[in-house]
C-alpha cells in the first residue's frame, strides 16, 4: 500500500504543464456541471458568509511550508472569493492521510461541531481501493456520512479520486467510482468528478501526467485548477437553488458567469 500511496503522490508532482493557464483549467468544464442544488450554501451567500469545509486525504495536500496555500482547499477559498466579492469565504481543510470512507464518516460529526459548515465537500475513494475495501462498505459509508451532514443541515459535495496514468493498472477504481455516482444521484449530492477532470487534461496536453520529472510547480497547478473548477460547482449549484427559491422569475443574486 505504502508503494501505491507514494506513486499516487508522485503522480502530482510531475511533468511540465503544457498550457494549463486559467484558460487550461476550463478545458476540462464539460466534466464539472451542477447536477443538484445546494440550498444551504444559497441561503448563506443570501446572508453574505459561507462556511465550508474539506474532509479529504492525501491528495487533498501538498508538501513543504506552503503546501496549505497552494493545495486546493486553499484554492477555492480564492477562487470563491473572487467570485462572491460581497460574501465573506471561509474554507477549512480537514486531511488525514490513509483514511478510509468508513474512518471519515465517523470524524464528520467533530467537523460539523467545530465548524458549523454550510457546505462538507467530501474527498474519499482512493484508500478505500488501494486496501480493497468491500465496495458495498464503502457505498454504506457515504451513506452514513450524508445522513449525519444532512441532520445538521449542511450541504454535502463529493469528490472523487485523483486520476495517474501511472497507478492505472495497479488500482482497480471502477467499483468505488461506481458507488460514489450512484450514492451522489440517488441522494442528490453534486459529485465533483476529479478523476475525468483530470484524466481530460491530460489527454488534451493541459498537463502532462505521463511525465517522470518532478516539479512541485506542477502539482501546484493542477490544485489551483481543481480550485477554480470546484468553486465554480459550488457557485452553480447554489445558483440552482436561488433560482428554485425565485420560481423562475428573473436572474438569481449568485453569479455564475466569472471563470476565475
Amino acid at each position: 500500500m505504502r508503494v501505491l500511496a507514494a506513486a499516487l503522490i508522485a503522480a502530482m508532482l510531475v511533468g511540465p504543464a503544457l498550457g494549463a493557464d486559467e484558460g487550461g483549467c476550463f478545458v476540462a468544464s464539460s466534466f464539472v456541471h451542477a447536477d443538484f442544488a445546494l440550498p444551504q450554501v444559497a441561503a448563506a451567500i443570501g446572508a453574505k458568509h459561507l462556511n465550508v469545509a474539506v474532509v479529504g486525504s492525501a491528495s487533498s495536500t501538498l508538501p513543504g511550508a506552503e503546501g496549505a496555500a497552494k493545495a486546493y482547499p486553499a484554492r477555492l477559498e480564492e477562487s470563491l472569493k473572487r467570485r462572491l466579492p460581497a460574501v465573506t469565504v471561509k474554507v477549512t481543510a480537514h486531511t488525514r492521510a490513509r483514511e478510509t470512507a468508513a474512518e471519515m464518516a465517523k470524524s464528520l460529526q467533530q467537523v460539523l461541531v467545530e465548524d458549523k459548515p454550510d457546505l462538507v465537500i467530501w474527498q474519499t475513494g482512493t484508500v478505500d481501493a488501494m486496501m480493497g475495501v468491500d465496495p458495498d462498505v464503502f457505498q454504506a459509508a457515504l451513506d452514513e456520512g450524508l445522513e449525519t451532514l444532512h441532520a445538521a443541515k449542511s450541504d454535502a459535495m463529493f469528490m472523487n479520486m485523483q486520476y495517474s496514468p501511472r497507478t492505472d493498472s495497479m488500482i482497480a477504481l471502477g467499483s468505488y467510482v461506481e458507488a460514489m455516482r450512484f450514492v451522489a444521484l440517488q441522494r442528490e449530492v453534486p459529485l465533483f468528478d476529479r478523476l475525468a477532470v483530470m484524466k481530460n487534461w491530460n489527454e488534451m496536453g493541459v498537463f502532462d501526467f505521463y511525465s517522470t520529472t518532478k516539479r512541485i510547480e506542477f502539482a501546484e497547478r493542477v490544485h489551483d485548477c481543481i480550485g477554480r473548477l470546484l468553486a465554480r460547482l459550488v457557485v452553480d449549484s447554489a445558483d440552482l437553488a436561488a433560482q428554485a427559491n425565485n420560481s423562475g422569475a428573473g436572474s438569481s443574486d449568485v453569479p455564475n458567469k466569472d471563470i476565475h
